[in-house]
């Protein structure tokens, strides 16, 4: 996809001043208060709307949205206007928080959690769905009483368009397994292949189906929003375990997740997402030699990159690769409002590519 970056490098959706405040509107004005609600479940829309609005109608398909136990939260992180958002908003069980800016995934969940109550969250992609009554589900599972109170945070099996088992779940990036994980294909990588069919601990599960108890959530302050987008589930449930709390697998329930990273082509501005989020996670969590070989491994890359780009006559990738170099320096140097300010450069190309996936769930 031609990414239409301007010679100049000018975002071509929203202003940098837009980008920079991140102000808030509510769409709608919030209803009366329901029954204590024993779920939130929180989905943070990014230019796909048609997902967002088909997720939220089999959500509501649950008796707990129905009776207001379970209340739906979808915070939009700076897309463009839509007439589905007016319509979701006036759903019940249904709030809609319009940001008019990307401000990453981390910082909408964040606040979106702040908008809601109840003893759990959930969090879900967009681009994911769920079969009737999915939510009641979901309160039955959080109610057992052989669930323990050191469980923090529960991942659900995931399946891909065709059925077959998505990796959602494994143990946490070190300096080798990411090295490895370099000849491996892009799905194993980060994740196992198959977490297997029993109930089991795991070291993480991923944020894309991300059920945790509001105390863990509350006493490790959120999601860090120093990550822009990925990592910050690894990151969010390294901190739990360092605090004592633990992560299960439960593939009891299944949602289906159609457009994982792995599964889909990662051009130039995305690329430079998520080797930010690689890099800051190695930062906070590996060894300092670790963390600056992978530095310079990435630096490498994006030089590479830069000068193929630049030969196969791509201004706009070399362009955007260059600021991937220039990214690794400010994250090594801790230059960290440098390094917001290269994010925002790239969040703002990230609409067509977020767009291009809008409509094809089922």
């Amino acid at each position: 996809m031609a990414l239409a970056i301007p010679p100049d490098g000018t975002p071509p959706h929203a202003p940098a001043a837009a980008i920079s405040r991140g102000h808030e509107l509510a769409l709608a004005p919030r209803r009366a208060s329901a029954p204590a609600a024993r779920l939130a479940v929180v989905v943070v829309n990014f230019c796909q709307w048609r997902n967002t609005a088909r997720l939220v109608q089999q959500l509501r398909r649950s008796a707990a949205v129905k009776t207001g136990v379970a209340t739906i939260q979808v915070v939009d992180n700076g897309s463009p206007s839509h007439p589905l958002a007016n319509r979701l908003a006036r759903m019940r069980g249904v709030t809609v928080r319009k940001v008019n800016a990307n401000l990453g995934f981390a910082a909408a969940v964040n606040r979106g959690c702040k908008l809601t109550t109840g003893p759990w969250v959930l969090l879900l992609n967009p681009d994911t769905t769920v079969a009737d009554g999915f939510l009641d589900d979901v309160l039955a599972l959080a109610a057992r009483n052989d669930l323990p109170a050191d469980v923090g945070v529960i991942g659900f099996r995931l399946l891909n368009r065709d059925g077959t088992p998505q990796p959602s779940a494994g143990s946490f990036p070190s300096f080798g397994r990411t090295v490895a994980g370099l000849f491996l294909a892009r799905a194993r990588r980060k994740c196992d292949l198959n977490p297997g069919s029993d109930k089991r601990a795991v070291e993480w599960a991923t944020g894309g189906c991300f059920l945790v108890r509001r105390e863990c959530l509350e006493q490790l302050s959120g999601l860090d929003e120093s990550f822009f987008l990925y990592y910050e589930d690894v990151d969010f449930c390294r901190r739990a375990a360092d605090r004592g709390w633990r992560v299960w697998f439960d593939p009891a329930l299944e949602v289906t997740h159609h457009w994982p990273l792995h599964a889909r082509r990662v051009p130039p501005p995305l690329r430079l997402v998520t080797r930010h989020a690689l890099l800051t996670y190695a930062r906070r969590h590996w060894a300092a030699w670790q963390a600056n070989v992978l530095s310079g491994a990435v630096w490498l890359e994006a030089g590479a990159r830069e000068l193929a780009a630049a030969v196969r006559g791509e201004p706009e990738a070399a362009r955007c690769f260059g600021q991937l170099r220039r990214l690794v320096g400010d994250i090594a140097a801790g230059r960290t409002r440098e390094a917001a300010a290269r994010i925002r450069y790239a969040a703002a190309f990230l609409h067509p590519i977020a767009a291009e996936q809008d409509g094809r769930t089922r």
